[in-house]
């Protein structure tokens, strides 16, 4: 079992950025692929990104590429999400999930925190 909590959410300004975390307990993340998703208002929860085993490759979604950066220390069982220009349409909740396989997928990350709230308004 792996315990996942995340932190780091808030209210920023457009423009603005954020560093989400994501701590892991109960087993090293070095077995996971680790990625993040995100739910808006009203929206279907969506993939922003996932980093290998290793941290050697990464992929995002698209509306997010070129603006965040998902790393990982597998030492610290912690990985983040850095968030840049942030525009109102990424206010959502960003959850934390662990996979044993190479995903985008929601439905294949087997463990999920419970989420820290992005908002984003003037």
């Amino acid at each position: 079992q792996v315990q996942l909590v995340e932190s780091g959410g808030g209210l920023v300004q457009p423009g603005g950025s954020l560093r989400l975390s994501c701590v892991a307990s109960g087993r090293t993340i070095k077995y996971y692929v680790m990625g993040w998703f995100r739910q808006g208002p009203e929206k279907e929860r969506e993939f922003v990104a996932a980093v290998t085993w290793s941290g050697a490759k990464t992929v995002y979604g698209d509306s997010m590429k070129g603006r965040f950066t998902l790393s990982r220390d597998n030492d610290k069982n912690t990985v983040y999400l850095q968030m840049n220009s942030l525009t109102p349409e990424d206010t959502a909740v960003y959850y934390c999930a662990a996979s044993t396989a190479w995903t985008m997928k929601e439905n294949e990350y087997e463990y999920w925190g419970q989420g820290t709230q992005v908002t984003v308004s003037p």
